[in-house]
């Protein structure tokens, strides 16, 4: 089992998206990389403590390899918007790769160039090691298998897109 922090937006979303995705064993809200030990929600939305809301996975390698799951992750977000997704503005809701080992950092840095290649540009997904995380509350853990009609940046497009997208694979044995 290996460990990546995901930061896409509103940590509900990206959460359920991750969580679908076979080889992904266990997904957690959180906080990550703020100035704050502990903080509250509060403390991230409206005290400006850093953070970004992030979503831990830890995923079977074997099963998923790092640059697949980035790949995936990619589909859910906007990775040229700083700062934004859908309707979440704020230095909280910025796109990030949060690693703990050099050897993920590096994946990532790759998955990123390639990314920057496909999109024709420059790529706002910040990629820096993990200096701290803390788990969020929880009532945003699961939060929209608990409220499936709660907010979402993320649309059924996308998650449908998901869907398609691992069919496509299972179908090529890939």
């Amino acid at each position: 089992m290996k460990r990546i922090y995901l930061a896409g937006g509103c940590f509900w979303g990206v959460e359920k998206y991750l969580s679908l995705i076979p080889g992904v064993l266990r997904t957690e809200t959180g906080y990550a990389n703020g100035e704050v030990e502990n903080p509250t929600y509060e403390d991230v939305r409206y005290r400006e403590s850093g953070h970004a809301e992030t979503v831990l996975v830890e995923y079977d390698p074997a099963r998923l390899p790092l640059p697949l799951l980035l790949d995936v992750f990619y589909r859910a977000i906007d990775p040229t918007s700083v700062d934004k997704q859908g309707e979440d503005e704020g230095r909280q809701y910025r796109t990030g790769i949060y690693y703990e080992d050099e050897e993920d950092g590096e994946a990532a840095r790759a998955s990123l160039a390639a990314l920057a290649g496909r999109v024709g540009g420059e790529v706002a997904v910040e990629r820096v090691r993990l200096r701290n995380y803390w788990p969020a509350e929880e009532y945003h853990q699961k939060y929209l298998d608990k409220n499936p009609n709660g907010y979402c940046h993320i649309g059924q497009e996308e998650f449908d897109a998901l869907r398609g997208y691992l069919d496509g694979l299972a179908e090529t044995g890939g």
